[in-house]
């Protein structure tokens, strides 16, 4: 046991065997809420009680305990109006629930098995300002200790009982109404969209809730770091580095004070002058960056909805704060190389089973993939090598084209299915634009009746957002089936998409591994490798050709999905078009496979 830790549990043992037993102690506490009232001053408190304890002729207490009391004088910080609201019940009928004042709970214990005669307090006010502790008090005097007050006194009466309840409760509708008032303030300026609290880095804090200027040294650094989070090709560890680097620093903040100056503070009313220090920003401080609405122009309502603010301006806008949230939903990679190796097929293999990142690395001059999985993962094929993985590609694209009897299928029912799926297009066209109409309509009437159906609990603020999204949603899609192009002019596009690849994947063989990687990309998002299974993504108008070999397909039904890819198809025919055109001018395997 240290030191110090051996006298204060011997002092402890001596007020506890009743050496102050004939001893008052003064209790002394400071108001948070009314911190302007003279009445709350500690200083005032103890002149005051000091000086009726020598006119009565109380002995106080010659007690110094850390944490506690100095020289029979507890001093305590403390709005007296919180409590806790949870219960305990235990055995023999008894009711247990928390005192939030640490040193009125040690006080009120030590009167409670009569360690001291009683307690000077200036009045009931600096006592208590509940309930619950307004009982303690009660029962304490009751009991026979002795409470004595400043400003007030209490005569063994009925009168002198309703004196008592009048002065408990009005400290206790002091901060009622205390707090009420200010509730009732942030809440009116929330709702006007006025900031009332303190703004996050990149703005400064100059005491005006109306007026939250950009801070000029963070605000343009802030904005640069949105722009690079929504390229996505940035973490949070690096996007913190990059912002080191350009001298970004957190605002000024004071420490957490110790537990020796918390005490030195409750002794006086001297607050004690910590300067304020900057820290870098880590990955956290970024990551809150880039979440925050804030930075949109907006500040929290009172409905848990995200409201116009009169108090900033935007740092950044809706569209690229939006981009930024789906980059931090996707898939991030985990480190940031400032000169990347350039090695084929980066960042396209993955994991099948944990979806780790195959890493390329060089090793006496052949190219490999590992991958570290995750703890638990079953797939045992950790490496591969470049051939392995080009070949598996080249495999794949010589699937995504048509073959033989696939042509002939098409050629003899594409005709027919065409002008079936004309004329349900068109029926659809028409049914959706009856849909799209109520659609708008309910969202114009929600959008204009928000805070009344919020104030009559027609819908929560949750559910009034999620109403609008599933609204937005169904309006999206109705307008991505709104295809005015006709399907048979799809299908033949599709047929000169599977064209281009045949081109393709007969000079993928003979192209080097950059060439192959320029390929890969063109067609391919990502690979999913296992010891047991192969999966893929393509992008744009290759997925429908991709889609074709998902088990159970309905040939009708995939000609009719057709329609939705029409876009993608016609951009992935320009992409091909341009990687072959590309590799004409460079004489390479594929430009010299399509001029044969």
């Amino acid at each position: 046991m240290q030191p110090g830790a051996r006298e204060r549990a011997e002092l402890i043992k001596r007020i506890e065997r009743g050496e102050f037993r004939e001893c008052y102690l003064i209790y002394n506490r400071k108001s948070s809420d009314d911190t302007d009232n003279q009445k709350n001053s500690i200083r005032y408190q103890k002149t005051e009680n000091l000086r009726f304890a020598v006119a009565e002729r109380l002995k106080i207490a010659p007690l110094t305990l850390d944490g506690f009391a100095t020289n029979g004088i507890v001093s305590e910080r403390h709005s007296g109006f919180d409590e806790s609201h949870e219960l305990g019940f235990g055995p023999g009928n008894t009711v247990h629930y928390r005192i939030e004042r640490p040193k009125f709970h040690q006080l009120v214990q030590w009167l409670g098995r009569r360690c001291f005669r009683g307690v000077i307090i200036l009045c009931w006010d600096r006592a208590s300002r509940n309930r619950g502790d307004d009982t303690i008090l009660r029962k304490l005097m009751k009991s026979g200790t002795d409470v004595r007050f400043v400003l007030a006194r209490y005569d063994k009466s009925s009168a002198g009982a309703l004196h008592m309840d009048v002065d408990g409760m009005f400290a206790e509708h002091h901060s009622r109404v205390t707090s009420e008032k200010v509730t009732l303030t942030k809440r009116n300026l929330r709702e006007r969209g006025v900031c009332t609290h303190k703004a996050p880095v990149g703005y400064l804090n100059l005491g005006d809730m109306y007026r939250k200027p950009f801070d000029p040294a963070r605000a343009p650094i802030i904005r640069q770091l949105f722009a690079l989070a929504a390229t996505g090709e940035w973490t949070l560890a690096d996007l913190s580095r990059w912002a080191i680097k350009q001298g970004f620093t957190m605002p000024p903040v004071r420490r957490r004070r110790t537990e020796k100056e918390i005490l030195a503070e409750e002794e006086d009313d001297v607050r004690l002058e910590i300067a304020p220090t900057q820290r870098l920003p880590t990955f956290n401080n970024i990551h809150k960056v880039l979440t925050n609405r804030f930075y949109t122009g907006r500040i929290m309502g009172n409905e848990g909805l995200w409201v116009r603010s009169v108090s900033h301006e935007a740092l950044v806008s809706d569209q690229l704060f939006n981009q930024v949230q789906a980059r931090l939903r996707g898939r991030q990679t985990s480190v940031h190389y400032a000169q990347v190796v350039d090695l084929p097929l980066r960042r396209l293999i993955y994991c099948a089973d944990c979806g780790r990142v195959y890493t390329p690395y060089s090793q006496k001059g052949i190219v490999y993939y590992g991958a570290r999985c995750a703890a638990g993962c079953t797939n045992g094929l950790k490496s591969i090598n470049f051939d392995f993985a080009a070949d598996t590609f080249g495999s794949l694209i010589g699937r995504l084209s048509f073959s033989d009897e696939e042509y002939a299928y098409l050629d003899e029912n594409a005709g027919v299915e065409a002008v079936h799926l004309e004329t349900t297009r068109l029926n659809l066209l028409e049914a959706n634009a009856r849909r799209e109409k109520k659609i708008k309509e309910d969202l114009a009437y929600l959008r204009d009746n928000r805070l009344t159906l919020l104030r009559t609990g027609a819908y929560s603020a949750e559910g009034l957002v999620a109403e609008e999204e599933q609204l937005n949603l169904q309006l999206d899609r109705m307008r991505e089936d709104a295809i005015h192009m006709p399907i048979e002019a799809t299908i033949n596009d599709t047929f000169k998409l599977s064209e281009l690849i045949k081109s393709v994947a007969v000079s993928y063989s003979l192209a080097n591994p950059s060439e192959k990687d320029q390929i890969v990309r063109v067609m391919f998002s990502e690979l999913a490798l296992s010891e047991s299974s192969l999966s893929y993504q393509c992008k744009n108008g290759f997925r429908p050709l991709a889609a074709r070999f998902l088990p159970n397909h309905d040939p009708k039904g995939w000609l009719s999905e057709l329609c939705h890819y029409r876009e993608a198809i016609q951009e992935s025919i320009d992409d091909v078009e341009s990687l072959i055109d590309l590799s004409a001018n460079d004489n390479t395997p594929i430009g010299k496979e399509e001029a044969a």
